[in-house]
């Protein structure tokens, strides 16, 4: 199974991009799509079907053209997950989850921490989402949770540890934050087989930042540690410019 997440930043300004053709070569099972900004009525979802994508899933936020997630798989799930049940996470569309038989995959778009009081909606977030998917996986081992966490985990990933240790996205709680969540029994499963430095997911719009690769990897599959032996490959595809965010892929022997 080929995984691919990728926040599309608008999914109407990626397609004008040709966000629909190269999803048709990704040749990809199932793609967790994070910042839709629109409602599924909004869209020509035949686009999406007519390339293979039959099952695919919008879960909007209430507030128009914001945040949002979405799923396209090629194959019947046997179970569609919208949201938490967590009303404040619900209601800005943040997370959406299919069911396989062995599998399970979730689409998550974990909150910035733009200014002082996104940052403290972001901490209740991490919070209540690390104890929702510690229950969760009680009864679901299988899971892989794909998505832009807005969070770099160490210093090799992001451009400038050090001037950026004091920015919301690598302050020290946040990403303890993420070692802690990943310690529920999670794997990144780009680090797993890739070491390498300057491999980014994010970069910003301003001074260039892409065209320098002066960015930040916010963007993870996260694989449960019982798929651990079944990891296959991992990638980033920084080549791809639909967004000011690049798809990351994750490949599982299943």
């Amino acid at each position: 199974m080929k995984i691919i997440s990728y926040n599309v930043n608008g999914i109407r300004a990626a397609i004008k991009k040709g966000f629909i053709e190269w999803l048709k070569n990704s040749n990809s099972d199932v793609i967790c799509i994070q910042e839709i900004k629109a409602n599924a009525d909004q869209l020509d979802l035949s686009l999406f079907s007519e390339i293979g994508y039959k099952y695919n899933y919008w879960f909007s936020a209430q507030k128009k053209g914001y945040s949002g997630v979405a799923i396209l798989s090629k194959h019947k799930p046997k179970h569609i997950e919208y949201g938490t049940g967590i009303d404040h996470m619900d209601f800005e569309g943040r997370n959406l989850r299919i069911d396989f038989e062995k599998i399970s995959v979730m689409s998550l778009y974990l909150p910035s921490g733009t200014n002082i009081a996104r940052l403290e909606y972001k901490f209740q977030y991490m919070k209540e989402f690390k104890d929702y998917v510690q229950k969760l996986k009680e009864n679901i081992p299988n899971l892989v949770i794909c998505g832009d966490y807005n969070i770099c985990h160490e210093a090799i990933d992001i451009h400038d540890p050090i001037r950026n240790s004091k920015v919301s996205g690598f302050l020290p709680w946040e990403r303890e934050w993420l070692t802690d969540f990943m310690n529920l029994g999670f794997i990144d499963s780009y680090r797993k087989l890739n070491k390498d430095p300057d491999r980014y997911s994010w970069w910003s719009y301003r001074a260039n930042s892409r065209a320098n690769n002066k960015g930040w990897r916010i963007d993870y599959n996260l694989v449960s540690n019982t798929l651990n032996s079944n990891i296959k490959s991992s990638s980033i595809l920084d080549q791809i410019f639909h967004s000011d965010h690049c798809p990351i892929v994750v490949e599982l022997n299943l």
